[in-house]
């Protein structure tokens, strides 16, 4: 791992110490984001129960323990160690390492049935470690198996945190954005953020296929203190309303995140 990559791991280790990824997804706006992905996964563990999941970047394990703990054979990587200790706290069947998404060298190739990339892209600033991590994914999946990669969309980012929290002539003064309003991530920020052009533009240098893409939470993010006044009978419409729309396309590019569906 290069100096630039150990600094970015010591600023997530500082930001996932203070940030609770696990409390997010049960938020009400995280739950829409959860109960998609989850419905999307099981879309392509239908027929498999011995099926073998493999999720990189598993955070806290809000995925991976609630799949072990429905009888699958789930695998963990996870880069930051609080993040670790969490997940194994929750006393699962998940086997759980630390390690990171540019090298799962650890694993042979061809071994997983489905492989999950929730986190690592987020934090994945240059074209060349997104290309790794794809690459890694795909050669531990097997032939005809699944890949699923979460995205952070950019007019999201844009939206939320260059006008509506007022940061946006910021941004333009600091060279942050593109001419075109494309966020310019360094590894100061965390987090990169893409358009559906990136994503393309990805896979076709990895030479995945993509079966579908998703919007995994749609407006849900824009929309949190309406999503909280909600009583539960009207959240459940707007989940309804939201599964029946997630593929459409033109929610896709201003969604807060998107998650890829590609097969080997």
């Amino acid at each position: 791992m290069g100096i630039e990559n150990k600094e970015i791991t010591m600023e997530l280790e500082k930001y996932y110490n203070k940030f609770c990824e696990d409390k997010r997804l049960t938020t009400r706006y995280g739950q829409v984001e959860y109960i998609t992905s989850m419905k999307y996964i099981h879309e392509y563990l239908e027929n498999n129960p011995n099926a073998k999941i493999l999720d990189v970047g598993a955070g806290t394990g809000r995925y991976s323990v609630s799949l072990a703990n429905e009888g699958y054979d789930v695998t963990a990587i996870e880069l930051v160690k609080h993040n670790l200790g969490t997940l194994k706290a929750k006393g699962s069947t998940v086997k759980a390492y630390q390690g990171t998404a540019l090298d799962l060298s650890r694993f042979s190739d061809n071994t997983f049935d489905i492989t999950l990339v929730f986190g690592p892209m987020y934090h994945l600033y240059t074209f060349e470690d997104k290309v790794q991590a794809l690459k890694e994914a795909k050669r531990v999946t097997k032939s005809n198996g699944f890949i699923l990669v979460a995205y952070c969309m950019n007019e999201y980012s844009v939206i939320t945190y260059g006008f509506k929290e007022n940061n946006i002539r910021a941004c333009v003064d600091t060279g942050k954005l593109s001419e075109d309003f494309h966020t310019i991530s360094q590894p100061q920020d965390l987090y990169d953020y893409v358009r559906l052009e990136d994503i393309n533009k990805l896979n076709d240098e990895v030479n995945l296929k993509r079966i579908k893409i998703i919007a995994a939470d749609g407006p849900a993010d824009y929309m949190r203190p309406t999503l909280n006044a909600m009583d539960e009978e009207t959240f459940k419409l707007f989940l309804k309303y939201h599964l029946s729309t997630c593929e459409r396309p033109e929610l896709l590019g201003a969604s807060a995140h998107t998650v890829d569906i590609l097969r080997k």
